[in-house]
């Protein structure tokens, strides 16, 4: 862990790497992972992900979707808020003159097809978390792109700063 910051006198509760997926197949029929692994991230500046994916058959591919929690327990949960939130998609609406401009956001996951390079299949993500997140999670499943009936392996390591 290192000096602590005398700003910051509480331990940060993550040690680097943090595995948020242990290596093991994906759940099957298309089905998201019921408990992800959950990692506190309190004052992590950034976060990058790196994914291990080896295929189940030809064609596989895995979705993933990053979601965090301002709150480090859950009986810090405003009433009526989520625990969780999931990451999201911006697309900005066409400007024009003279009238208002809609937009639209969703919530968002992210698909990684097969490349048909052999396996494993490796690649890293970089997340900005800007000091605000207490606690993160991504939750994974073979895609509906993919082959949902021989669901492929699939490993999830981060590093926190």
């Amino acid at each position: 862990m290192g000096l602590m910051n005398i700003l910051d006198p509480y331990p940060r509760g993550y040690a680097n790497p943090v595995v948020l997926r242990v290596s093991a197949a994906l759940p099957a029929a298309g089905a998201w992972d019921a408990t992800p692994i959950v990692s506190f991230s309190v004052n992590a500046q950034n976060m990058s992900l790196d994914f291990t994916y080896t295929r189940g058959a030809v064609g596989g591919a895995f979705d993933w979707q990053i979601e965090v929690s301002h709150c480090a327990v859950i009986g810090l949960v405003p009433a009526g808020a989520s625990e969780w939130v999931t990451m999201p998609l911006y697309e900005p609406g066409n400007v024009v003159a003279s009238a208002a401009t809609q937009s639209l956001v969703q919530t968002e996951y992210i698909t990684f097809d097969d490349e048909g390079t052999g396996d494993p299949q490796d690649f890293v993500w970089a997340v900005e978390l800007n000091g605000v997140i207490e606690r993160v999670r991504v939750r994974a499943r073979e895609s509906v792109n993919g082959v949902v009936g021989t669901p492929g392996t699939l490993q999830i390591t981060a590093v926190l700063v």
